[in-house]
């Protein structure tokens, strides 16, 4: 397998950089592959470039000065930017709106871990002068480029206990995978949410982490966690939020166009990287040896569908569907106006589309993906 998959991105990136001067902003987990990515972009654009890994304290007082002299004196002689994890900086939109306007010539790019935290010291300042890309763990997408349709169904087994962290991906041994995992799950994955609220208990976090990963593909209830935890609803759902934001987890929710005979009230929460699940869990088992095979492969198939139709832009809203009288659907798109229905089975079995989502949203689309056919759905 090779090692350096090229990212779906990096293109659409590169092409932005060399005919227009607005800022690029990548956000992205830690470790998926965004410095990597960066550099990439770096050698193929051959520009006079200054990196700066915004973790490091010896660039903050010159990049949080709104003064754009100081900047300048940094950034002089560069035709290009690279600023590494930039929501450490504080006003780092302000002061990118400054030097972009000052230095009109200069390029920009910036990462972040935190789409909320870096949004929000972005959004507003730069208004009109950014193109916004998400990067993701490796997806089916970009490894089809340098993958047969066997090669790709003979990765599934192994994905679905590892999942597709780049350096995960390219490790052979499996206690150097564990080892990997365990390192991202511990030492990056939390850093950036315990920093942004200060968060003390950081054991809750890890704990409601760990209540998920056993409940991938269920409907997830505030209140149940909350008891569980011990820890208010408004706590709950803010950890659920930052979570979320930091492209940790994934929420679903529930379509419904008729309150009184579908349920609408909770969302079904999915992991973005698998493998994060699994060592969450602290169960890295063979698939054989496994009794959540069906949630591993439902919770695959949604993830990969977000970055599928994320680096294909497609602007669809997701759902899941399930009615009081117990029948459901696990994955809805709808799409101007047209509904696609998908039911997800592990191993190939028959179904029929629910007659009451049939009755509410006409003549949907429906498919049934299974180990079978999952490439058509995820490339």
């Amino acid at each position: 397998m090779p090692e350096m998959i090229k990212r779906l991105i990096l293109k659409p990136i590169s092409d932005k950089l060399s005919k227009s001067n607005k800022i690029v902003i990548i956000y992205g987990a830690r470790q998926v592959g965004k410095t990597t990515l960066v550099e990439q972009l770096i050698a193929e654009l051959s520009l006079k470039t200054l990196k700066i890994n915004a973790d490091e304290l010896k660039y903050h007082d010159i990049l949080s000065s709104r003064d754009l002299d100081k900047m300048k004196s940094l950034v002089s002689g560069y035709e290009l930017l690279f600023i590494d994890e930039a929501q450490r900086i504080e006003n780092i939109g302000i002061n990118l709106k400054i030097l972009a306007d000052g230095l009109p010539d200069l390029k920009i790019i910036v990462t972040g871990s935190s789409s909320f935290e870096l949004s929000n010291k972005i959004k507003e300042p730069l208004t009109g002068r950014t193109w916004t890309y998400n990067l993701f763990s490796l997806s089916f997408l970009e490894l089809s480029a340098v993958c047969n349709e066997f090669e790709l169904k003979s990765l599934l087994d192994n994905i679905l206990i590892f999942g597709s962290y780049p350096g995960v991906f390219n490790l052979e041994n499996i206690s150097d995978k564990k080892k990997l995992l365990e390192e991202i799950s511990s030492s990056y994955l939390y850093k950036d949410i315990l920093e942004l609220e200060r968060i003390k208990k950081s054991d809750k976090i890890y704990k409601l982490l760990k209540l998920l990963a056993f409940q991938i593909g269920q409907e997830v209830s505030v209140n149940e966690l909350a008891v569980n935890l011990e820890l208010s609803h408004e706590k709950i759902r803010k950890y659920l939020d930052l979570l979320e934001k930091s492209f940790i987890i994934y929420r679903l929710s529930a379509l419904s166009k008729n309150p009184r005979k579908e349920i609408a009230k909770k969302d079904k929460i999915y992991f973005y990287d698998i493998g994060v699940r699994n060592i969450v869990i602290d169960n890295l088992k063979p698939l054989s040896d496994r009794n959540d095979q069906g949630a591993l492969f439902e919770n695959f198939l949604v993830s990969e569908r977000v970055k599928k139709n994320n680096y294909q832009e497609k602007f669809v809203s997701a759902y899941f569907w399930r009615a009081y009288t117990g029948s459901e659907i696990d994955y809805v798109e709808e799409e101007a106006g047209k509904f696609r229905a998908y039911e997800f089975k592990y191993r190939k079995k028959t179904s029929r589309i629910p007659k009451k989502f049939f009755d509410s949203y006409g003549k949907s689309e429906f498919k049934i993906i299974n180990k079978d056919n999952f490439l058509e759905f995820i490339i």
